[in-house]
């Protein structure tokens, strides 16, 4: 069983409700929606991600002999509930945000249409890739804000990431949020995201001399030439590499640019960048590494440092500030009838909904939560990616989404373009969906 692909990476409860569901014979037509209910502080906006990986999960969901036999091995599960299984395929309807389109609280990400066995399966899985591909696209979004097209960002944050998923899947956030690319190699086969990196404190360790390393390290990787300077001290690291620089230049090869990652990096650039220019070099760029976001990033170019492209790490692949979003997956709608939660500080609004988007002088000026049949002033921004359990188009582009990103980012009003997000961005709720609610809630009553 492979553990990123098995049906079997669910919660126990969803299992029992489908024995429930089923042996009740409730098996009609269901709507559950994904949405946001707050969004955490200093966040203005979020950023839809994890479509893609929904579609390949819903696409091939599968129940394997081994997973069924297992199953069967616990003893909690009825025969015709495995019978089910066995033959489970998922043959609803996916509505959605395209990726890449910022939204914000309590707007629905996802609709899922289908019986409700089935919309009520997919459940756990499809909250664990659209949190947390949304998270990180997100707070990537928040660096290329920061960067303000002034330095290039690319993905650092394998190692620290949680889990190997998590490291493959921020990857793809941080492309799709405008980053130039990653260190992870697996995401360069499978998403075609370009591939960056330099070398190890220990390589440099390993050698009798800074300037040795170098020059080796140059020769053994002369298309792609990015030096560490500050294994001992970064001053002394920059003039031996600007020694190693000068001879590999004479050998033909050209290098790109000097890594810091480590220090105070606002004072050591400034240094290192004035050494450079002194020694002719002026054409080798500054990289700096090491415990960065979206703060660190505006606070260093705010403060002139000389740098040019920015490795983001671990506070970008664990969104240290901001772990988690306060997400759902509700029902809104069975057997053709709305459906509402009214439990304190999580009630919920029932229906199929459409968010609806104003612009105004090509600037985002307002959202509205509707009913999903209704006609509102704006364009409406669910769109049906699904049907019958078929897609309805072939893979995303990631180049496409990026830009679509990088021109939404653009419409964001000013104050939601700042770190601090505020005031928050206007979402009404239109009457029609007040009234639904206020009569579903009298009928539950």
């Amino acid at each position: 069983m492979d553990p990123l692909t098995s049906p079997l990476l669910t919660d126990l409860y969803q299992l029992t409700m489908l024995e429930a569901y089923l042996r009740e014979g409730m098996e009609e037509e269901a709507a559950f929606e994904f949405y946001v209910r707050d969004l955490p502080a200093g966040r203005g906006f979020l950023v839809a991600a994890g479509l893609e990986s929904l579609l390949t999960y819903l696409g091939e969901l599968r129940f394997s002999a081994a997973e069924i036999a297992y199953l069967a091995g616990t003893g909690r599960f009825s025969r015709s509930l495995l019978d089910y299984l066995a033959a489970f395929r998922f043959t609803g309807d996916l509505y959605a945000l395209p990726e890449g389109t910022l939204f914000f609280a309590n707007e629905p990400l996802i609709r899922v249409v289908a019986p409700i066995v089935q919309a009520q399966f997919v459940e756990t899985r499809l909250i664990n890739l659209l949190h947390f591909e949304t998270l990180i696209a997100t707070k990537a979004a928040r660096c290329v804000l920061a960067a303000d097209g002034k330095a290039l960002l690319v993905d650092f944050g394998l190692r620290r990431a949680h889990g190997a998923e998590a490291g493959l899947l921020a990857a793809r956030a941080t492309r799709i949020a405008g980053f130039a690319g990653t260190a992870t190699v697996l995401a360069g086969a499978r998403y075609g995201i370009p591939l960056f990196g330099t070398m190890a404190h220990s390589y440099v360790e390993a050698h009798a001399t800074e300037e040795e390393a170098f020059v080796n390290y140059g020769r053994a990787n002369p298309a792609n030439v990015t030096l560490l300077i500050d294994t001992y001290d970064t001053l002394r690291g920059a003039r031996h590499a600007a020694a190693a620089i000068k001879r590999l230049a004479a050998e033909g090869i050209r290098t790109r640019a000097l890594r810091l990652d480590s220090g105070d990096i606002l004072t050591l650039s400034k240094e290192v960048r004035a050494l450079l220019d002194q020694e002719g070099l002026g054409e080798v760029q500054l990289f700096a590494s090491g415990n960065i976001d979206e703060h660190g990033i505006r606070d260093l170019l705010a403060g002139g440092a000389p740098l040019d492209g920015f490795g983001v790490g671990t506070k970008l692949d664990t969104s240290a500030d901001a772990p988690y979003l306060e997400c759902a997956y509700k029902l809104v709608e069975y057997a053709g009838q709305p459906r509402l939660k009214t439990s304190p500080g999580k009630a919920t609004l029932p229906g199929r909904k459409q968010v609806f988007r104003r612009m105004s002088a090509g600037m985002m000026a307002g959202d509205t939560i509707a009913l999903a049949g209704e006609r509102y002033a704006g364009e409406p921004l669910l769109t049906r990616v699904m049907e019958k359990g078929r897609r309805r188009e072939g893979p995303a582009d990631l180049a496409a989404i990026s830009r679509t990103v990088g021109q939404q980012l653009q419409t964001l009003p000013e104050n939601l373009r700042r770190l601090e997000g505020d005031p928050p961005y206007a979402v009404g709720i239109s009457p029609a969906l007040i009234r639904l609610r206020e009569e579903t809630r009298n009928r539950y009553a």
